[in-house]
């Protein structure tokens, strides 16, 4: 199959459905745009099996068999003579079963032109089962081991494609950014989380604030709910969680002090791209920090020319002569 109409197909997907990161990715050149819109494509590809509409049982089936898809690439790719470069436009090996999957037969093409840790979807998958399963957090610890699957791991996948010529530096920083880019998707999204029946934040820091997103304390207000008359995060409670959202926020803020020490190792189009997709969550985690009860009332975001901004200025930064980028690495791609 054809490699080119397999990338323009996960390209096709990260437009449509990567609202932040696709401002990033855009920033890249041709062949590492394309990797990272395979990565992309496939990790979206993971977490719609686990926020869909089918039952646990099944989810958990469609799971494994994308765990059974990208372990099949990764022994190909490391077969004897499998780490050569695939002819332009023809892929590489797909792996068993991946005939007829554009998308993996994208993420084959760029996992032999890129140094992609494709062990890394496994931890994404694990995280997708725990959210299958209803797993709580009882301690922090307990949280970041989520935040280091579902996010940390795509910190790593990326780097794959960006490349740097200190990959032992570089790839705990990229976890680290995945971390602090995951506890701000948790923070912006604990009212509809919560809703839906999942609560992300530590029970221990729910009990250190004595404050508890039970007994309707993020409900839907009603739609006469207006000046004076109750609502979400109302009263005592309301404001014990608005001071648990402001300490998550700072802790995800030194979250954010680590990961951002990874730019300096990127190439200058590498260290843009970064910077775009973790300066439009750092924008967005200041703003919760800001007005931290806004998220038990509704779902924050920036706007589309926000965003747009916070990616320009990325791009200048990584301009500048001594500015991130300035110890890039030598090419991943092979």
């Amino acid at each position: 199959m054809d490699a080119r109409a397999a990338y323009r197909h996960c390209e096709e997907i990260t437009w449509s459905q990567a609202r932040n990161f696709a401002y990033g990715i855009r920033l890249l050149p041709p062949a590492k745009r394309q990797a990272l819109a395979a990565v992309y494509a496939f990790a979206r590809r993971i977490d719609d099996i686990g926020d869909g509409d089918l039952p646990p049982p099944a989810k958990l089936a469609a799971l494994a068999d994308a765990r059974a898809s990208v372990t099949a690439l990764g022994a190909e790719r490391d077969l004897p003579g499998g780490n050569g470069s695939p002819p332009p436009g023809n892929g590489g090996p797909p792996g068993e079963g991946a005939a007829g999957d554009l998308v993996l037969v994208a993420l084959a093409d760029a996992a032999h032109r890129f140094d992609i840790p494709l062990a890394a979807f496994g931890e994404l998958i694990e995280g997708c089962e725990a959210d299958v399963r209803g797993t709580t957090y009882r301690t922090f610890d307990d949280l970041l081991h989520y935040c280091r699957c579902v996010a940390g791991s795509i910190g790593r996948l990326s780097l794959g494609v960006f490349g740097t010529a200190d990959v032992a530096t570089a790839a705990p920083l990229a976890d680290a950014l995945g971390v602090a880019l995951q506890l701000t998707n948790i923070l912006r999204d604990i009212r509809e989380d919560y809703l839906g029946g999942r609560i992300y934040l530590p029970a221990e820091d729910f009990e250190r604030f004595g404050c508890s997103l039970e007994n309707g304390a993020l409900q839907p207000a009603a739609p006469e709910h207006g000046p004076g008359q109750h609502g979400p995060g109302d009263g005592a409670n309301g404001d014990r969680l608005a001071a648990l959202v402001g300490f998550e926020a700072e802790r995800a803020g030194t979250w954010y002090a680590k990961g951002l020490t990874l730019i300096p190792l990127l190439d200058w189009r590498s260290a843009a791209s970064a910077g775009a997709m973790a300066g439009i969550y750092h924008r967005l985690l200041e703003r919760i920090a800001a007005t931290p009860r806004a998220v038990l009332e509704r779902r924050m975001s920036l706007s589309p020319r926000e965003k747009a901004l916070v990616a320009a200025r990325s791009l200048v930064v990584a301009l500048r002569p001594h500015g991130a980028g300035a110890a890039a690495g030598k090419g991943a791609a092979r």
